[in-house]
């Protein structure tokens, strides 16, 4: 959860006002830590703005996963994790998240 810039802002000016940490973090809600890193970054010239979260790019896409499963459905995970240049594990997680069994009913 993110808080916004101004509520940021509030909490480190009610702590600038002389209250202590402890005042401050159990009448906001928020912990004694989070003010000390807000402080940091404040004070280091930082903007309060929501960190950016750097996430890696997809490798299996659900549409492209799915559509090989169906034209391959006798494939082994280790055979659709090579086309995928992952592990077979990371597919079993999308297979599963895609709720697709590979489970062979007579």
């Amino acid at each position: 959860m993110s808080y916004e810039k101004k509520y940021k802002q509030r909490v480190l000016q009610y702590h600038a006002e002389g209250h202590t940490q402890e005042e401050t973090a159990s009448l906001f809600g928020v912990s004694r830590s989070t003010i000390k890193d807000w402080k940091r970054r404040e004070k280091a010239g930082e903007s309060l703005d929501a960190k950016k979260r750097n996430r890696r790019p997809a490798k299996i896409f659900p549409e492209a996963l799915s559509a090989y499963v169906s034209e391959n459905p006798d494939a082994y995970l280790s055979e659709i994790a090579e086309r995928f240049n992952c592990s077979a594990e990371a597919i079993r997680l999308a297979l599963k998240k895609l709720k697709i069994t590979r489970k062979k009913r007579q």
